[in-house]
């Protein structure tokens, strides 16, 4: 008797089950039927790439069928990036990818309107929607036929390897356009007038490659003082790494000569990010990254001189220091903790071999002597004499020298000696702003020396000084913006809060040197050179 009555519950239970789970995929359909449209697709669209355990505009659904592949491409705009660095910024439909900095997730960017961002507004405003004149063919770093495919070579070339002569790739030959990788369309994108675009939806994926693809080679880069390294993706792209040597809240004591200081890897990420506000965009793609010292160094690496410096310290961490014509000794080596190292990933530019490039000495260099100054230092009247020597007596060379003298105060960088420009563009077009390591070595003091330019020229382009001053105003206060894009950073932290301070400061110090010149010049035209005419 009781078994026929707990079976007969059982059946009853089931078939109760049964009833619900009807009535609940009848009320599913009922609702998703009374949805407009457009409604239920987006939702089926966002929920796609979740349900596959990926994030939207991850690299993993280049696995995927064709049309994933296909509405990914669109996604990131990869298709027609070679084409948007040509058209006058502002004037067509904003992309809402690129138009603020990277979340803590790498990939996914905040939308343009996104509320409370600093970041978004900033590059909303008219300042940053100034138009490029047309980028046409003889404008294009490279010129390529997006439906022509390329193929891979090895380089000959000293720039990208190492001193044991380690073999790397570059692109020539043919492959379609939307399978390039993402370095190789940034270097496809690079243009007479800018580095990339202010609105890059390459930009997501190309910081995030930096900070999580597998590293597949990693060989010590030839020449120069401390220590980088030259990292190698699977998909061919390389990166300059430079390695942590002291930590965020660590100042450069005072009595120490500029040339003498370390390169800093926060100091490279951190030049990056306040390079895109102030809208220069003239420095490389910058991220920061965690590296396995043993097994994405020593265990990979073909470099043999690199190899021998490898040991395990009294602590039981993993160092290395390899060689360099300064700070590589076993001295001032590079421990892991106990493998575990932070270092920045710079995108390298295009090998010398495929895109010439000039390096210019900087007029207002330092003398790299412990007691004996530059000619600048000496003559009040220095630039002068500078205005009327070529390549600085006609053009915008000087003013972008200006614009480098600015950023490099903000920063507190004394070591900029050279600076660099594509061969191709002759002397109409940027600066490439290289070697930021040593700037955010100081809080406490502001070095005024390095406004040299600005101060004895008494000149500046009339749009940067137009966005110094928005970036001193609340709404756009510049220590809030770099505190906000830098918190995209893997390593963030990135820079330590009294930094952030100083900018505020410095900053108001460029205004006051403007504020002086604007004092005593006789047309305010001769100081605030218009580079915008009446677009505002």
């Amino acid at each position: 008797m009781r078994r026929q009555l707990q079976t007969l519950v059982q059946r009853k239970f089931k078939v109760l089950l049964l009833l619900l789970l009807l009535l609940a995929f009848l009320l599913h359909v009922t609702t998703d039927l009374a949805l407009p449209e457009s409604r239920r697709l987006c939702s089926c669209d966002a929920k796609a790439p979740k349900a596959m355990g990926t994030p939207t505009g991850s690299p993993l659904l280049a696995n995927l069928e064709k049309l994933s592949l296909r509405i990914l491409q669109d996604f990131s705009g990869s298709n027609g990036s070679l084409e948007k660095s040509s058209q006058p910024q502002g004037a067509g439909p904003r992309g809402k990818d690129g138009d603020v900095g990277i979340r803590h997730q790498h990939g996914d960017v905040s939308p343009a309107g996104a509320k409370g961002s600093k970041l978004a507004a900033l590059f909303e405003h008219p300042l940053y929607n100034i138009p490029l004149p047309e980028v046409k063919d003889k404008d294009k770093l490279f010129v390529v036929n997006p439906m022509e495919k390329f193929s891979l070579w090895n380089s000959g070339s000293d720039e990208w390897v190492s001193s044991s002569k380690a073999e790397m790739v570059l692109p020539t030959g043919k492959t379609a356009y939307d399978t390039y990788p993402a370095w190789l369309k940034f270097h496809v994108g690079i243009n007479r007038y800018e580095l990339y675009p202010r609105r890059d939806p390459l930009m997501p994926t190309l910081l995030q490659d930096l900070a999580t693809m597998k590293i597949v080679s990693s060989v010590q880069k030839s020449g120069g003082t401390q220590l980088k390294l030259i990292m190698t993706f699977p998909n061919y792209g390389q990166a300059l790494f430079k390695p942590m040597k002291q930590s965020r809240d660590q100042e450069t004591p005072a009595d120490f000569f500029y040339f003498s200081d370390f390169e800093r890897h926060n100091a490279e990420i951190a030049a990056f990010h306040l390079d895109r506000i102030l809208d220069f965009r003239r420095i490389p793609p910058v991220s920061g990254r965690l590296v396995n010292i043993t097994k994405e160094i020593r265990d990979i690496t073909t470099d043999k001189k690199l190899a021998k410096t490898f040991f395990i310290s009294p602590a039981g961490n993993v160092c290395f220091y390899g060689e360099c014509s300064y700070y590589c000794s076993t001295e001032h080596a590079l421990c892991g903790k106990p493998d575990q190292l932070e270092g920045s990933m710079a995108v390298l530019l295009p090998d010398k071999a495929l895109a010439k490039r000039r390096s210019w000495r900087s007029p207002w260099r330092r003398s790299y002597h412990k007691s004996k100054k530059a000619e600048w230092e000496l003559d009040p009247n220095y630039c002068t004499q500078v205005r009327r020597t070529p390549p600085y007596d006609s053009g915008h060379r000087l003013l972008d020298l200006i614009d480098m003298a600015v950023l490099d105060f903000l920063m507190g960088n004394m070591d900029r000696h050279h600076y660099e420009t594509f061969e191709k563009f002759g002397n109409d077009t940027f600066l490439l702003h290289l070697d930021n390591g040593r700037g955010f070595g100081t809080h406490s003091r502001d070095e005024t020396s390095i406004l040299a330019p600005l101060q004895q020229c008494c000149s500046i382009k009339k749009s940067t000084y137009l966005r110094l001053r928005l970036l001193a105003t609340e709404p756009y206060r510049l220590s809030d913006l770099m505190r906000e894009a830098l918190a995209a950073d893997r390593l963030a932290p990135v820079l330590a809060e009294p930094h952030l301070q100083a900018l505020d400061r410095r900053l108001g110090k460029v205004l006051a040197a403007v504020g002086r010149c604007l004092a005593t010049a006789a047309q305010p035209h001769q100081v605030l050179v218009d580079d915008i005419g009446s677009w505002l």
